[in-house]
């Protein structure tokens, strides 16, 4: 199972990489290979902010719809329009080309709350 040490997870299995003032939002690997086959990504418009817990979209694999949840408070400025075509990314390359959403994170302390990947990798076990 690939859980990068550079990330902040959830223990709703969605990750979140900060570069500077911007983050970028997507579901775990452990996450992806639970769902299977990932059909359709749904995600909230760029400019709407969403608090820390709250549905920013759902995910739809062949057998299941799942919520995806915001690791932290946000506006998202930019949603990853190749997912609309290949969905598939999301199975490929989670924590690259497979990013769902990229936020201006409101509250930097929030960040502490989540799981490092240490923590993450135990939480799964």
């Amino acid at each position: 199972m690939n859980i990068p040490s550079n990330l902040k997870y959830t223990k709703d299995h969605e990750w979140i990489r900060v570069e500077g003032e911007t983050a970028y939002v997507g579901i775990t690997d452990f996450a992806q290979s639970e769902l299977g086959e990932i059909v359709f990504v749904e995600n909230e418009k760029e400019g709407e902010t969403i608090k820390a817990g709250e549905v920013f979209g759902s995910i739809e694999a062949v057998k299941t719809v799942s919520d995806l949840l915001m690791p932290v408070t946000g506006e998202i400025l930019e949603v990853n329009a190749a997912l609309e075509d290949k969905p598939e990314l999301v199975n490929n390359d989670p924590y690259g080309e497979g990013w769902m959403i990229k936020i201006a994170v409101a509250d930097a302390a929030e960040l502490d709350s989540l799981l490092d990947a240490e923590g993450y990798k135990a939480f799964i076990a």
